[in-house]
């Protein structure tokens, strides 16, 4: 478009041409990502706890996945973000792979303060989360039906 060298590349749709650095400006940042996460989060609780583990083991493969795209995207959150995935989601791992709902529970709430500390280590103590009282009603999270 205006200004920029021709030779630079280029992706095109039916609809639009863009730069490379255009395409890297629409690559979602943490706060595209986060509200993800936070549902992930949420559905993974109530499966664990209505006995769907492999739907729990999922989500948290999920957030995961999505913690690796914010930290491409965000770089200066990368350490943040590991720190996490270290110190809670690879502990919850070991409970959801364990099925042990007594450590699934204690790790889950314990995530649940952490993260909202490092959203204040962020400067974003705006961002609290909570654990919503109902699960998602979109989904049946009890175990899954034998084939």
């Amino acid at each position: 478009m205006e200004g920029e060298a021709n030779d630079s590349p280029r992706g095109r749709s039916r609809h639009v041409e863009l730069s490379l650095d255009q395409l890297v400006e629409l690559q979602p940042g943490l706060g595209r990502l986060m509200p993800e996460v936070s549902r992930r989060y949420w559905v993974l609780y109530y499966a664990a706890r209505g006995g769907n583990w492999e739907l729990a083991a999922y989500q948290l493969r999920q957030i995961v996945h999505l913690f690796r795209i914010g930290s491409t995207t965000r770089p200066k959150m990368a350490k943040h973000l590991e720190a996490f995935r270290l110190g809670t989601l690879e502990p919850l791992a070991k409970t959801i792979e364990g099925r042990d709902v007594e450590g699934f529970e204690k790790t889950y709430r314990e995530g649940i303060a952490s993260a909202n500390r490092f959203h204040g280590v962020v400067d974003h103590p705006e961002v609290r989360w909570k654990l919503p009282d109902e699960p998602p009603p979109d989904l049946d999270l009890g175990p899954p039906a034998k084939a």
